[in-house]
């Protein structure tokens, strides 16, 4: 008898079970590179013995991790209700258009006026590739488009060394060159001897010349510029080859300025190009989830105060909108409110439970949305699209990547995180405003303060229900993270604050598929 190996056994699985099975087979075997992902598959009501269809849970939070949960446990046959403090789905996925209106806990209300098809993403403003919120988007029929967040004539601006805007161009250019005019001068003095045969070193100085800008071997490797850094005239027609910015800054003067990290976030994973962003803004996707659920499974207004636990369910009391306390019953609860929010409640799920929650620190963030009656960006700086960023408490400045070429249009006049942010959660929505045009001027001059229509802006540490735009934990290692990644007797915990994608919605639909599928699989477990 032939002796069963293992390739003859991925053979015969092939076989039996197509191209599918034999991939997850090698996977779980630790043979393809994701043999360590579990792939998701939704719940089906015919998963389970007809005794067990209809569990009933209860979801906290109309957050994407809490829509997300009720909507997959949905298709299977589980009866869910989802209890939201606020008036309107998705929590931190937070569209505005005008008519809008927000109150924070200092008690100040803003009305937004933008114009008619204008809007301003307060909250997620932008999807990789790589992330299932695109699948979901897919699934849902949500329209994507692209987001610029790259962008060569965008700018870097830093104070705090001298009072000039710069292009992200100009600044790539002298940092690529200056870096490959040292890297092969020193290749060719043979400091790499130890590293590099002297045919890798020769495709080294190759590719260094190419992706530098730099002369060769004859020019010393030396970088002096060109078209690379822009054009103060652009070339055009006959005779007009068009004006070369002047020569770059000596090589000293470009790494002092060390604006070179600025731009270095292209390169993370997360941020890598093609990004995209919902046509029309983000909160569509929360608002085609809340359909898919069902308008009669989502209870707002509802402000839960209490979470119970029992051997064979749990309690959740709230407010209802009249003030009216009230208890909902389920065999499984999901909270996905923040941790700071949940560590708050009354539960009897432990002390450990009450001091994980309360381990996250949650971040201040600001962003605010300015509607300019011009597209000045565009018409006078050439600006599709993009990202300046500075050391100014503004942080970053959004060019809006749709409705190019029409009237009107909404800038991003800040995104800031933390100490910066805090600068502009004590101030008035008008006076976030003043400062941060008087701010933005510095960078873009007069055009900056002209002709803004409206504004709007939040402060996302002062927002109700929320009160932070994300959270940071001292470490996914830590006990009080694993400890919350498993369920605390009847009650599971979801959202992108349990996922290595915080502040993304993909960590939110992440960490709901988790909830979904343990919650799934101890029901059919019976």
């Amino acid at each position: 008898m032939t002796p069963l190996t293992r390739r003859r056994f991925l053979e015969a699985v092939g076989m039996a079970g197509g191209a599918g099975a034999l991939f997850h087979t090698m996977g779980a075997l630790g043979l393809t590179p994701e043999a360590d992902a579990t792939p998701f598959v939704p719940p089906s009501a015919g998963d389970l013995d007809p005794r067990e269809r209809g569990r009933r849970v209860v979801v906290l939070g109309a957050g994407i991790a809490g829509l997300a949960t009720a909507y997959e446990l949905g298709k299977a046959g589980y009866e869910c209700v989802v209890l939201e403090a606020g008036e309107r789905p998705g929590g931190r996925v937070w569209t505005l258009r005008g008519g809008d209106r927000a109150r924070d806990l200092d008690g100040r209300v803003q009305t937004a006026e933008f114009s008619r098809g204008q809007y301003f993403n307060a909250g997620a403003a932008r999807l990789a590739q790589s992330m299932i919120t695109l699948d979901y988007c897919r699934e849902l029929g949500v329209p994507i488009e692209p987001f610029a967040g790259q962008n060569a004539n965008a700018h870097l601006y830093e104070e705090r060394v001298e009072d000039r805007p710069t292009t992200i161009r100009a600044v790539k250019a002298d940092t690529f060159g200056y870096v490959s005019e040292l890297l092969a001068k020193a290749t060719d003095r043979g400091a790499l001897d130890g590293e590099l045969s002297a045919v890798d070193k020769e495709r080294l100085l190759s590719f260094l010349e190419s992706f530098g800008g730099i002369g060769g071997r004859a020019d010393g490797f030396a970088y002096r510029g060109g078209s690379r850094r822009g054009y103060s005239v652009l070339p055009g027609a006959g005779t007009e080859k068009g004006t070369v910015l002047g020569p770059p800054e000596a090589l000293s003067q470009v790494f002092s300025r060390n604006l070179g990290r600025l731009f270095a976030f292209e390169l993370n994973f997360e941020y890598a190009m093609m990004m995209y962003q919902v046509v029309g803004g983000m909160d569509r996707i929360p608002v085609a989830l809340a359909a898919a659920v069902g308008a009669s499974r989502i209870r707002y207004r509802c402000e839960v105060r209490s979470i119970t636990n029992h051997d064979d369910g749990v309690e959740v009391a709230y407010r209802d909108p009249h003030g009216v306390m009230r208890v909902e019953r389920g065999d499984f609860c999901v909270a996905a409110l923040p941790p700071h929010i949940l560590a708050r409640l009354r539960h009897n799920l432990g002390q450990e439970v009450s001091a994980a929650l309360a381990t996250p620190t949650p971040n201040p963030v600001g962003k605010l949305g300015l509607e300019y009656g011009r597209r000045w960006w565009e018409e006078d700086l050439r600006i599709y699209g993009g990202i300046s960023r500075t050391d100014l408490d503004l942080y970053q400045i959004w060019f809006p990547s749709s409705g190019l070429h029409t009237e009107r249009g909404v800038v991003l006049g800040y995104y800031n995180i933390d100490a910066e942010a805090q600068v502009y959660d004590r101030l008035t929505p008008e006076e976030r405003t003043r400062r941060a045009l008087a701010q933005g001027a510095k960078i873009y001059g007069d055009a900056y303060r002209r002709d803004v229509r409206s504004s709007f802006s939040v402060a996302w540490s002062r927002t109700p229900f929320i009160e932070g735009g994300w959270v940071t934990w001292p470490s996914h290692d830590s006990p009080e993270y694993r400890l919350l990644t498993r369920p605390a007797g009847r009650v599971h915990f979801a959202g992108d604050w349990l996922s290595h994608w915080i502040s993304w919605q993909d960590g939110a639909f992440l960490s709901a598929r988790k909830a979904v599928t343990e919650i799934h699989h101890r029901v059919a477990a019976g």
